[in-house]
């Protein structure tokens, strides 16, 4: 009884406010529908994709200032402060998820991470206030809106470890705009969403290679999302759904094409653009695996942290939703966690000789392919991927696991940042 009442107001509640990607985003005219996923029924039969004939829609940037400018000077010769610790580089590290994941790690100790952020003087100001250990981390610039930035980051990064490899990669930092009526870009002249947390950390990996295989125990992680996942009820019932269609946006962003507004090739719709991103995430995860793993022994893996709900991820929406979301989501639906916990699932990924495993999506107490059930009145609801419970090896959509469509996401991507496929 108490899973049929939470399925129905979830139901309900969905339909009332039109999606979790959209609440408390002011109405705008949206340019069309979601479309259906073209995922395969078995990754070993996906279809080939179609090229679409429709004219890929490109945005007029409004007037911003460049995310990057100019690089760091390089800190040098860094080995003596890591010394026998782990190496690991983390995206992201000021805030949110990425700000819990290295709090957890510092508890962990015997790890040195690298705050790969794009804000240092933030990052800096969060080690103080925060009561971080300064002695277990270093602050790198790094801004995943701007290319030549990750490669002048990948120098520094070198610089500092000199010829001790990299550990582990976590790929964590993300955008999340869907208030936005019109398309931002990177300084590149792609779609923020798309640029930001797919492009920039494909390129970033893709640079690491070398320097992860060196390690006794690599690992790279790329967070993903439900949202990204059609297969569950946060990407499968929540308008509007994830669907790179047939790629057409990034085929013409790799062509050469600027201010390309959908990596399908559509008008912009903020929401699904994060949760598209999210499917090239865990695409490139997958993609990495299976070109990189048995060569190299690095281990890729993806994750579902569970609904951070009063994550600062959210800070683009209104003060309404940002006070009823985390309420909803611990009493009703079950999904979700607190950064604290997230953190330390993100942490596990990374530290756990469970997780020495490879072309993994990880999560945590259930699938989120249900709402949660209540075991006393009282009691927040479990099994939706929300608190507690144990790590599991969870299953992606037939959109992600299409594998004709990773190759052209691979394909593409590869030619928007410079390298060889």
């Amino acid at each position: 009884v108490g899973k049929t009442c939470g399925m129905l107001v979830w139901c309900l509640l969905l339909l009332a406010a039109q999606s979790v990607a959209g609440w408390g985003a002011p109405v705008a005219a949206r340019p069309r529908a979601a479309h259906a996923v073209h995922g395969a029924s078995a990754p070993a039969r996906a279809p080939r994709v179609a090229v679409s004939m429709a004219p890929v829609v490109v945005g007029k940037p409004a007037q911003q200032a460049r995310l990057y400018s100019s690089p760091e000077p390089p800190k040098v010769a860094g080995g003596l402060k890591v010394g026998q610790r782990k190496l690991v580089v983390l995206t992201g590290a000021s805030s949110g998820l990425g700000l819990s994941t290295l709090k957890a790690l510092q508890k962990k100790k015997g790890y040195f991470v690298v705050c790969a952020v794009r804000d240092v003087a933030k990052m800096q100001r969060v080690v103080k206030e925060e009561g971080l250990d300064a002695g277990a981390l270093t602050i790198m610039k790094l801004e995943l809106g701007n290319l030549k930035s990750v490669r002048d980051f990948v120098q520094n990064l070198r610089a500092f470890k000199l010829t001790r490899p990299l550990d582990y990669l976590i790929c964590n930092a993300a955008v999340y705009l869907p208030k936005d009526p019109q398309a931002r870009f990177t300084d590149d002249g792609i779609e923020q969403s798309l640029g930001i947390n797919h492009v920039g950390h494909f390129l970033l990996a893709r640079l690491l290679i070398d320097d992860l295989k060196a390690a006794s125990d690599p690992r790279c992680v790329i967070v993903g999302s439900i949202t990204g996942n059609t297969n569950t009820i946060g990407g499968g019932l929540v308008y509007p759904r994830a669907d790179l269609g047939d790629l057409e946006g990034l085929r013409s962003a790799a062509a050469g094409q600027k201010y390309v507004e959908m990596a399908d090739g559509k008008g912009f719709f903020g929401a699904k653009a994060y949760k598209d991103s999210k499917v090239c995430n865990m695409m490139t995860m997958y993609e990495l695996h299976a070109r990189y793993h048995a060569s190299t022994g690095i281990n890729f893996a993806s994750m579902y942290p569970g609904c951070i709900a009063d994550t600062p991820l959210f800070r683009e929406k209104r003060q309404w939703f940002r006070t009823l979301f985390p309420l909803f989501m611990k009493y009703v639906t079950g999904g979700y966690v607190s950064e604290e916990e997230a953190g330390e699932r993100l942490a596990q990924c990374v530290t756990d000789p469970a997780c020495k495993k490879s072309g993994i999506y990880w999560s945590w107490n259930g699938n989120a392919q249900q709402v949660g059930v209540k075991k006393n009145f009282w009691d927040p609801p479990s099994g939706a991927g929300g608190s507690g419970g144990e790590i599991f090896e969870n299953q992606v959509s037939d959109e992600v696991r299409n594998r004709e469509k990773s190759r052209l996401m691979w394909e593409y991507t590869s030619k928007l940042v410079g390298l060889q496929p």
